[in-house]
């Protein structure tokens, strides 16, 4: 019996092959996957990199009238224009984010969210609207002046329980 046993054993060890465990079995699985998906992504992006225009060559013109742009600009205004109402202001920049309260803005009317920053004063409310705080992004600068963003402040305070005046005059920024 002991005989035959020491031949089956040579006759098994004859037929195995080069994966003897489970963890090689899983790993040849594995690569024999994977590798061809990677070769397959490269030979994709290869054969499709010839198509792409190389930067700069669509129109050249402008592309060069852009590399060699000044930096700064120079917008011009009409001064004498007629100054937005506060809610007209809202309508315009305030309202995407403080009507639905994104990013933590307080939304217009939640007494509860203002009082807080009521407390604070309007300079420091329109201070806080002019050079931005925490997700809100600075509104000086852009589309309209000092005086329509303290007005937009004021309504949106007074909408939410504040009774500051109509500002007439812009609010220094600090």
């Amino acid at each position: 019996m002991s005989n035959h046993h020491s031949q089956t054993t040579g006759h098994d060890e004859a037929h195995t092959g080069p994966i003897k465990t489970p963890k090689q079995l899983l790993l040849a699985v594995l690569y024999s996957f994977i590798v061809p998906i990677f070769v397959i992504i490269g030979l994709v992006y290869f054969v499709t990199s010839a198509n792409k225009p190389v930067a700069g060559s669509d129109n050249l013109e402008q592309s060069a009238s852009a590399r060699i742009q000044k930096v700064g600009t120079i917008e011009i205004r009409d001064a004498n224009r007629p100054k937005k109402t506060g809610e007209q202001v809202f309508q315009a920049q305030c309202t995407a984010c403080h009507t639905s309260g994104v990013a933590g803005a307080p939304k217009v009317g939640d007494k509860l969210a203002w009082a807080p920053r009521v407390k604070t004063g309007l300079d420091a409310l329109v201070n806080s609207a002019l050079k931005g705080k925490n997700a809100m992004g600075p509104q000086g600068g852009g589309d309209f002046d000092t005086v329509e963003i303290t007005r937009a402040v004021i309504y949106m305070a007074n909408a939410s329980g504040a009774k500051f005046a109509e500002a007439a005059k812009a609010v220094p920024a600090k």
